[in-house]
């Protein structure tokens, strides 16, 4: 059932030859028997401490990728540990024969989440704890902080996955993907879709950055390292993806939650639905949102200006002290 990977469990070598921050490598088996890749990268000596990020990725994402944010956390006096969701990355996969991101239910990414959760308690990290999530991984945080009791003081979602945009995220995409899955199509990619990785397609036109450079530099860890890509994701995924997102619109949606939220939005956003995002952080307690004109979807990897205004709404919202 589980497909092991060349170099499960270590970071790669850059292939730019910029090394990585010092980190452990931190493995981790969630109650279900994955085995997930994560790392933890302590402060620097000198650096003032401001708690602990837990960085939660994207779908099709991978630690590496997060290189530039991670030395960034540090630099702001934030430790960082982050981890590879199950089914991509250096973390175990769920198809033995094919690159297409795969799930039966959101939820068992979950079990992912856990275990971070419960490697880092036994440490002694610098307190307060906070999340930084991208797009996917921002619906699963919010599934999370939903639940109550979170040990998490703040969380900041960069273009979180509310809402699917273009013609899968319709109506009738929903419809489609839910029959297909049901008749036993689960395991097959989505109709149409691309059997590479996203990002090893051409920079003009992509969905993601604006930022050549940045484009270019994630591209690269996939040349270098193609075992960490995952391309388009199968039926089955669309079908569970909807499935969790029709949770955000029950009335009792985060009525446990505890957590203060900000949701950081792109102005450009094809891939996940801005609006959706906006409308959800009006009706959640504690959560606010602000769209950032100009950026597409991976707004960690814009241009500089869009960069410097989500570190400065960054900034103001997770100052570091015990709240």
């Amino acid at each position: 059932m589980l497909q092991n990977l060349p170099g499960q469990g270590a970071l790669a070598e850059p292939p730019d030859g910029q090394p990585f921050p010092p980190h452990e490598r931190v493995p981790l088996l969630t109650r279900d028997g994955y085995r997930l890749r994560a790392a933890f990268f302590p402060l620097p000596e000198g650096v003032a401490t401001k708690g602990t990020i837990l960085l939660l990725q994207g779908r099709a994402e991978f630690i590496e990728k997060y290189r530039e944010v991670i030395g960034e956390l540090l630099a702001r006096g934030f430790a960082v540990m982050s981890f590879d969701w199950r089914g991509q990355g250096g973390s175990e996969r769920l198809l033995r024969t094919s690159l297409a991101g795969h799930i039966e239910d959101f939820e068992d990414y979950q079990l992912d989440l856990e275990a971070m959760i419960a490697a880092m308690m036994p440490r002694d990290l610098p307190q307060p704890w906070s999340l930084l999530a991208h797009s996917m991984g921002g619906c699963l945080a919010l599934h999370h902080i939903a639940r109550g009791n979170s040990p998490f003081r703040r969380a900041v979602l960069a273009a979180p996955l509310i809402g699917l945009a273009g013609p899968g995220g319709s109506m009738a995409g929903q419809v489609l993907s839910r029959m297909l899955s049901a008749l036993g199509f689960a395991t097959r990619r989505i109709p149409f879709g691309a059997d590479v990785p996203r990002l090893q397609g051409p920079f003009e036109g992509n969905p993601f950055t604006h930022d050549a450079s940045r484009f270019s530099t994630a591209r690269g860890w996939l040349e270098a390292y193609p075992h960490l890509g995952v391309a388009d994701p199968t039926i089955g995924w669309v079908a569970a993806a909807f499935h969790a997102l029709d949770r955000f619109g029950e009335d009792d949606f985060g009525c446990l939650s505890r957590t203060p939220m900000l949701m950081l939005l792109a102005g450009e956003d094809s891939v996940v639905l801005t609006a959706s995002a906006e409308k959800l952080a009006l009706r959640l307690r504690g959560a606010s949102a602000l769209v950032l004109p100009g950026s597409r979807h991976e707004i960690l990897m814009e241009k500089d200006e869009v960069r410097a205004l989500f570190w400065a709404a960054f900034d103001a919202f997770v100052p570091g002290e015990d709240i």
